[in-house]
């Protein structure tokens, strides 16, 4: 059996768009301006629906566009709508295009099909949300695991070991499952 070797050459426009795709893909996140702050925005992998949920609402609400979030759909308008509720009903479907917008840029085009087109944010996030709920026992198994496996390794400090540990009772705690501290300390 004989061993060749192949020597490709890739101009530096191919190697600059090659360098780009990989550290897109490795960063997988979305970074834009809100109120002349950086917000990032993980993109949704399958695996990171918590973080990635938690960086929609928290973009969202430091653009102040959150209020199809946290409010029900106003009435359709009819001739006898008040100016008030005409201006209630430009801002929520305002601020419902934005949301949608904001989720669809953030999730990977392979992850999209099946997803409803036709929506509201929140009947869209319901849908991600049913799609990749995270059960409460994995992250429960995970957390137990990685705070009874730890060891302090002398590095840093030990006030930052026992904050992790603390870190993670707390997480527990979340989950309803009270461990007490004399088992943290044991």
């Amino acid at each position: 059996m004989s061993n060749f070797m192949y020597a490709y050459t890739v101009s530096s426009d191919t190697l600059f768009a090659l360098i780009v795709l990989i550290l897109y893909i490795i960063n997988f996140t979305i970074t834009f301006s809100v109120n002349n702050k950086m917000v990032t925005i993980e993109v949704l992998t399958r695996s990171n629906f918590k973080k990635w949920k938690e960086d929609i609402e928290f973009a969202i609400e430091m653009a102040d566009v959150d209020l199809s979030l946290v409010s029900d759909k106003p009435g359709d308008l009819t001739v006898a709508s008040t100016e008030n509720e005409k201006l209630v009903h430009a801002a929520w479907m305002k601020s419902n295009r934005i949301c949608l917008l904001s989720m669809w840029r953030s999730i990977l085009d392979h992850l999209k099909s099946g997803l409803p087109t036709d929506c509201t944010d929140k009947e869209l996030m319901t849908a991600i949300s049913e799609r990749y709920r995270v059960s409460s026992n994995a992250d429960i198994g995970s957390l137990l695991q990685v705070l009874f496996n730890m060891k302090y390794d002398g590095n840093g400090g030990v006030r930052d070991y026992i904050i992790r540990m603390v870190d993670y009772q707390t997480k527990l705690k979340a989950l309803k499952v009270d461990l007490p501290d004399t088992c943290i300390v044991h």
